[in-house]
């Protein structure tokens, strides 16, 4: 009698997912082949049946098994979730086929992690699409970069398939960084988390926010590409393009001066340094991220010329290239780090003179508390403070101080990471407030603990970030959407109206606004949490005007 081998798809993992021909060659099936977890799943058809659960890992030993009983004659069912043909086990049982083989071979189709995922975002797979799996346990890395970065330059769509695992967890970043060096950092992203099983999870995000997130081997990950849009919560990609070479996102270069300084700015100090090159009579061009970047950059810079929109790195390259840039000035924000690192990649393969100018930092400056007038509510804080303990007979007037000398102060409360400063806050508060943008705003509010607490947040109004944070489950009537920087009166009066007992931001410098927070946090008896800047390593970096335009005259930086 000769055997049967099924291999046999049973989908994501609800059983009404499950195709009837799945139902039939497991019903027909005398031996079971499978991970153990999947047997929940198709447990009403296969009582009574014979069955092994090798572990996951022994994947190939799966498919050896359910050759040989196959060979002898048994119905067998080998099975995989999802559809058995994509990363899955169909592969390794024709692999171990052997060509005079005589049992009857059956392949029953079903439903893959792109297409479930795809579903549960809308209808981001319309037009072509690429599926990468990021294991390099079968693949080695290098191709899998390659790969990626033949997806990125095409602009495909693609789903991201075995994102993160415990001993692989930075390769998944790294082809988010490819993606970006071709694709726009706004486009359009899901993230998935056990699709179609207990426990799922539905995200969007855009590409450049993905970096700050976490993920696991449960989580698959679909990126747009440039024509993919949003509506009623759902993300699509249409199937016709109008216009393939001029979407309506890519920023026109053609009218822009040669032989330019071209200042990537994003911050007031940077358009404020771009101004005065411009008075200085250097042709300047100043790029903004934002289409709103560009209007500010374009009510505060006179004499220059502005390019804003959602450049990828490539658009860059075209615009900085095509214009013979003369220099690269990165006055990009202190905490944008993968833009500086794109710039300066940028410099290198352009050879093209690279500049950063960056804001000084406040942190850790001293502040007399004799110019500083607490209110009613910081004063009530302080009576509650304890007077003194076995170890220090010293308490702060202000829980989030340290003395520096008599009648001086600085903020203590540094934090290395965002992630760090969200456990803190956990902690510290009840009523948080977040002056750190929209970008980390994942990282706050899905923290351990996070859920509560309430979460209060400021960022520009730009209706993506807004989005962003009504996405994450802010409360509108817990998002403040106004561009800064804000003065300490305004601090203060705001946070004690909303009853704020921490507050986070980042050390963004005097521009930044940031001793205006420290001043209205001292003021108010509550701790302020600072993250650190990251550190790079800058061929040339100035941190005043007059440096700037004293390693351009002197050209040091060439």
């Amino acid at each position: 009698m000769k055997g049967v081998l099924n291999l046999v798809s049973v989908g994501p993992g609800f059983s009404d997912l499950i195709v009837p021909r799945a139902e039939a060659a497991l019903r027909d099936s005398d031996v079971i082949v499978a991970y153990d977890l999947y047997l929940r799943w198709i447990e009403p058809w296969i009582t009574g049946k014979e069955i092994h659960t090798p572990p996951l890992t022994q994947e190939r030993e799966r498919a050896l098994l359910a050759i040989e009983k196959a060979r002898s004659g048994a119905k067998v069912a080998l099975i995989s979730s999802g559809d058995i043909g994509i990363y899955a086990m169909a592969a390794l049982a024709f692999d171990e086929m052997r060509e005079d083989d005589d049992y009857e071979v059956n392949v029953i189709p079903g439903i893959t992690s792109a297409n479930a995922c795809a579903s549960l975002l809308g209808s981001p797979l319309s037009h072509d699409f690429a599926t990468l799996s990021l294991s390099d346990l079968l693949c080695p890395w290098d191709w899998i970069e390659q790969r990626g970065r033949h997806i990125a330059q095409a602009d495909l769509a693609c789903v991201l398939y075995n994102v993160q695992s415990a001993g692989r967890q930075e390769g998944v970043y790294r082809i988010l960084n490819i993606m970006l060096e071709s694709k726009s950092p706004k486009t359009l992203c899901g993230v998935i988390h056990n699709a179609y099983r207990p426990g799922q999870k539905v995200s969007i995000h855009p590409l450049e926010d993905l970096l700050s997130l976490q993920f696991d081997m449960l989580t698959t990950i679909v990126i747009g590409n440039r024509f993919t849009q949003r509506k009623r919560g759902f993300i699509f990609t249409p199937r016709g393009y109008n216009n393939w070479d001029s979407p309506a996102e890519q920023p026109v270069i053609n009218d822009l001066p040669e032989h330019a300084l071209w200042v990537f700015s994003g911050t007031s100090d940077g358009n404020a340094l771009a101004n005065e090159l411009a008075q200085q009579g250097y042709p300047v061009v100043v790029s903004a991220a934002t289409e709103y970047g560009g209007e500010v950059a374009a009510q505060h810079c006179s004499g220059v010329s502005v390019w804003a929109g959602h450049q990828g790195v490539e658009a860059q390259r075209q615009a900085l290239s095509q214009n013979q840039a003369r220099v690269i000035v990165d006055a990009t924000h202190p905490y944008a780090n993968l833009i500086s690192e794109q710039l300066m990649g940028l410099s290198q393969s352009l050879n093209i003179p690279y500049l950063r100018f960056e804001r000084p930092s406040s942190y850790g400056m001293t502040v007399d508390l004799s110019n500083i007038k607490p209110s009613p509510e910081g004063e009530q804080r302080k009576e509650r403070l304890p007077r003194g303990n076995e170890n220090n007979d010293f308490i702060s007037p202000h829980p989030n101080l340290l003395p520096q000398g008599e009648g001086a102060y600085s903020t203590e409360n540094q934090c290395d990471s965002t992630e760090q400063a969200a456990k803190q806050a956990i902690a510290l508060g009840s009523r948080i407030f977040l002056t750190t943008g929209s970008k980390d705003l994942a990282t706050f509010l899905q923290a351990p603990g996070a859920a509560e607490r309430e979460w209060f947040v400021r960022v520009t109004p730009e209706p993506e970030f807004i989005q962003r944070a009504i996405d994450l489950g802010v409360p509108r009537s817990h998002i403040c959407a106004m561009q800064g920087p804000f003065s300490e009166a305004f601090n203060t009066a705001l946070w004690r109206d909303l009853k704020i007992d921490c507050v986070i931001t980042k050390d963004s410098g005097d521009a930044g606004g940031y001793n205006a927070k420290v001043a209205a946090t001292q003021a108010l008896n509550i701790p302020l949490l600072v993250i650190k800047r990251p550190k790079l390593e800058y061929p040339f970096a100035a941190s005043t005007f007059d440096e700037v335009l004293r390693q351009l005259q002197d050209g040091q930086i060439n």
